[in-house]
């Protein structure tokens, strides 16, 4: 029986062990004082675990290297998943975008789970436990050295460190430099699923708006589409956030002039819009327009739009022509901003970049250039939009490399 080594005690390192558990001796090792702590953060506090739209189309909602998970994904699926943290006693259940919660909404019974299994099946947990250096002797790990200088011997060993999003739970991409030293690429690091800053000083009066069933669109200087996506987002003191915009942040890069435009009624087409809005002004007909907008759009929204719109707003709504209602229209259908950036990497719930997928075997996680070594999880160039997809990434990924550690190739 071989002795593994699982550094990094998140989604994908606790998967890890817990696989690698059936066949080998497992210590996993885990620097924070808990196991999972960014897992307890996510979906703010509920755990969006994964998602439940058949595996096939998981590929269509992975920008970062999505060929690569094939044989991951298909291995562990998010059947798989459901089924797992079911067995262990945690209730499911699908909301909009098939997005799976645990049913009592607390990222603590996902974890529980893990801790559940893992004592089950022996796994040696060791917490408070930050490695310091990874011992290799010609492309073949020995050990790892803690930082009160214990020295842990292994036979084989999966790095599962993260990303650099959150660096207070613990990603601090320590597990990319462990890689660099072991001869491995690491590709430019980004943050993905981050809010956008925009340029427009105004957006401060948007400030906590929220906005449901709109679609975003992120143009590029050109006019040509880079992301479109309907659902709901947030108006912040820098700009724009909430799940469309966390997804749409993945196409925005440094020195590119792109905006966002928004369509606060993307159920209607110009012509049915431009109907609901006379009808809104049948019914205030003796009103200015300034106030004839409050069926149509949130309070907060109503004032900016007026200034936008250029219509007087003490013009009687009888009074407005349709070329006027018509740009009124175009307004409401094209709210656009120009986006100054990105929030920084420590705002990212992900990581883009990272371990280059071409030094790793896609069928076994394990490194091309130190043979018993293994990844799995952010701390490869993968990542995906919102919607549980990372996390089942993690899983599939740590599910994989501890069925095959070990294995003679």
């Amino acid at each position: 029986m071989a002795k593994v080594l699982v550094i990094g005690g998140g989604p994908a390192g606790m998967m890890a062990a817990l696989a690698a558990a059936d066949k080998h001796t497992v210590i996993l090792i885990e620097k924070n004082e808990k196991l999972g702590k960014k897992l307890f953060i996510t979906g703010k506090g509920r755990c969006n675990i994964t998602n439940g739209k058949d595996i096939s189309e998981f590929f269509d909602y992975i920008p970062g290297n999505p060929h690569f998970l094939y044989s991951s994904l298909y291995t562990f699926t998010n059947e798989d998943t459901m089924k797992f943290f079911e067995n262990a006693g945690v209730k499911l259940k699908i909301e909009r975008g098939e997005r799976v919660f645990p049913e009592s909404d607390k990222s603590s019974d996902i974890i529980g789970a893990f801790q559940k299994e893992l004592h089950r099946k022996k796994v040696d947990v060791r917490l408070s436990s930050r490695v310091k250096k990874i011992i290799n002797n010609d492309n073949n790990i020995e050990a790892v050295q803690l930082e009160d200088n214990t020295v842990i011997k292994g036979d084989y060993f999966i790095l599962c460190t993260g990303g650099m999003s959150y660096p207070q739970t613990g990603s601090s991409g320590e597990g990319h430099k462990y890689a660099k030293d072991l001869g491995h690429s690491i590709t430019k690091i980004a943050p993905s699923l981050v809010p956008i800053e925009v340029k427009e000083p105004w957006i401060k009066e948007l400030q906590g708006l929220s906005l449901k069933n709109v679609q975003l669109t992120i143009l590029d200087n050109k006019n040509k589409s880079l992301f479109k996506e309907f659902g709901e987002m947030l108006f912040t003191h820098f700009g724009i956030s909430g799940p469309i915009v966390l997804s749409g942040s993945r196409v925005v890069t440094e020195g590119k002039s792109l905006k966002a435009v928004i369509n606060l009624k993307p159920a209607l087409s110009q012509e049915e819009l431009d109907k609901r809005i006379q009808k809104d002004f049948a019914k205030y007909i003796n009103k200015d327009f300034k106030n004839s907008l409050d069926d149509l759009l949130p309070k907060k929204l109503i004032d900016i739009v007026i200034r936008f719109s250029e219509i007087d707003p003490d013009k009687k709504v009888n009074l407005i022509t349709r070329e006027e209602r018509k740009k009124l229209v175009h307004l409401l259908q094209n709210f656009t901003l120009e986006i100054k950036g990105l929030r920084p990497i420590a705002e990212a719930i992900v990581t883009a970049g990272g371990v280059s997928v071409k030094e790793i075997d896609p069928s076994t996680m394990q490194s091309k250039i130190t043979h018993n070594l293994y990844f799995a999880g952010e701390v490869i160039d993968v990542d995906a939009y919102t919607g549980g997809y990372n996390i089942q990434i993690a899983l599939s990924t740590g599910y994989l490399a501890g069925i095959k550690v070990g294995e003679k190739q």
